[in-house]
């Protein structure tokens, strides 16, 4: 997969291929974006053009200043790799800043669409472009005149909801990442790095992996997760606490991820490794001590054990 980068208007020695090209900022990749993106790549593969998304960087809400988007399910690097994993060709990654959301939808389909020889194009049905929002998926296919087809993609829903990345937020707010890995299609994961944290795991028994995140990624609700640990290309079970270990009264109450990994002895300060979230445990929650603390650690560890052992992970 070819990546590149773009910011308008466009640049003159650009060398476009001829394309299917699915557009739309796809934070997540969840299945109602793949449906999507997999129309463009079954497009492409009919006519024997290049597979291509456009995505946006970053996100359009966080530069028009709406709140709550300084977070991302799957920030730029992480929806690169799962896009690679869905076999497409070329990713356009289109810098979304002032200048460029004030263009007119008309503006988009003469000089960033037809400029790249999008000869088919694919959205959701929802889609909305241009200055304002002002554009929809009948806009394009209104300014089309021939010069490309269009393919309007319907709601995906599961149980009776429509999926969408809104949901998918919602769920990680409330610590339901079960449904979470249900409308991603995988479970929800981040990616960060080991570092050094106060060691006190280690004086109750549980040792643990301090994982601080190097990317913008929505951290959910407070609480133990039932996880999937990967360093160094392997991976283990364990349990995970997120929050601000109210029974030890920290002056800072920073939020803090840390993971106690089943049968690890290593020592891994300094590598990156993965976290899956797989399902929640209990809320975070302040004990009376030390030793009440660690009882309740014993049954999140037992729980966990005993879901890991059932085989549906």
């Amino acid at each position: 997969m070819r990546t590149i980068h773009l910011t308008y208007p466009l640049p003159h020695e650009l060398e476009p291929y001829p394309c299917s090209i699915a557009i739309g900022y796809f934070d997540g990749v969840h299945i109602g974006h793949r449906r999507v993106i997999q129309k463009a790549i079954d497009a492409a593969k009919a006519k024997g053009w290049k597979s291509a998304v456009m995505t946006f960087d970053p996100h359009p809400r966080e530069v028009l200043g709406q709140t709550g988007y300084t977070r991302y399910l799957t920030p730029l690097e992480d929806k690169l790799e799962q896009l690679d994993k869905l076999g497409v060709d070329l990713v356009y990654v289109m810098r979304f800043d002032i200048p460029f959301s004030s263009v007119y939808p008309e503006d988009f389909i003469e000089e960033c669409l037809l400029p790249l020889q999008c000869r088919h194009v694919v959205v959701g049905f929802d889609f909305t472009f241009g200055y304002r929002g002002l554009g929809t998926a009948q806009t394009l296919q209104a300014m089309s005149k021939g010069r490309y087809s269009l393919d309007i993609v319907g709601p995906v829903n599961r149980l009776g909801e429509k999926v969408s990345s809104t949901i998918i937020r919602e769920y990680l707010h409330h610590g339901d990442v079960e449904q979470t890995r249900h409308l991603l299609g995988r479970p929800y994961k981040i990616k960060g790095i080991v570092v050094h944290g106060d060691k006190r795991g280690r004086t109750i028994g549980f040792p643990t992996a301090n994982v601080q995140i190097t990317k913008p990624y929505l951290i959910g609700k407070n609480g133990v997760y039932g996880v999937r640990f990967q360093v160094d290309g392997k991976s283990y079970f364990g349990v995970m606490n997120v929050g601000i270990k109210p029974t030890f009264e920290l002056e800072k109450k920073e939020k803090s991820l840390e993971v106690h990994v089943f049968d690890f002895q290593q020592e891994i300060y300094g590598k990156e490794v993965q976290v899956e979230f797989l399902f929640f445990i209990r809320d975070e929650q302040k004990f009376s001590g030390v030793d009440a603390l660690i009882a309740q650690i014993h049954k999140d560890v037992e729980t966990a054990r005993k879901k890991f052992a059932s085989g549906s992970y």
